[in-house]
């Protein structure tokens, strides 16, 4: 059983020839031209990526810094008979606290252990259901 070989048209190889030439000719124009510095100097195209990381400072990584920062300031504070909601989506009242690990209370007599920063938020009494 043979296969079909493709081929490739006449034409198809002309084009290719033709701008592989084109472009190893102006591959000589381009090493003539001496490259133009702004008004500011060498520097003058560093300028648009400094503007760019200013932009994503204000808009990204301060806001996150932020709400780390509020994070990290509810999870000191958490204190025994706090209500949380965990980032896992229970919700339970704290029982007892220890450096990295909460016991919560999230059913009578039902208690689990979480580490401290899987907690995601302190409930008040506007977010709880009405029973």
């Amino acid at each position: 059983m043979m296969r079909a070989v493709p081929t490739v048209p006449r034409a198809a190889v002309a084009v290719g020839i033709a701008l592989a030439m084109g472009l190893a000719g102006s591959e000589a124009w381009a090493q003539d031209a001496t490259p133009s510095a702004g008004p500011l100097g060498p520097l003058s195209g560093f300028i648009p990526f400094l503007l760019i990381f200013v932009l994503f400072y204000f808009l990204l990584i301060l806001p996150q810094q932020r709400k780390q920062k509020k994070h990290r300031a509810t999870l000191e504070a958490l204190k025994k008979n706090d209500k949380v909601a965990t980032n896992g989506g229970i919700y339970g009242t704290v029982m007892s606290l220890s450096k990295d690990v909460v016991t919560l209370e999230i059913a009578p007599n039902v208690r689990i252990k979480i580490r401290r920063d899987a907690i995601a938020d302190l409930r008040t009494g506007d977010d709880e259901e009405s029973k």
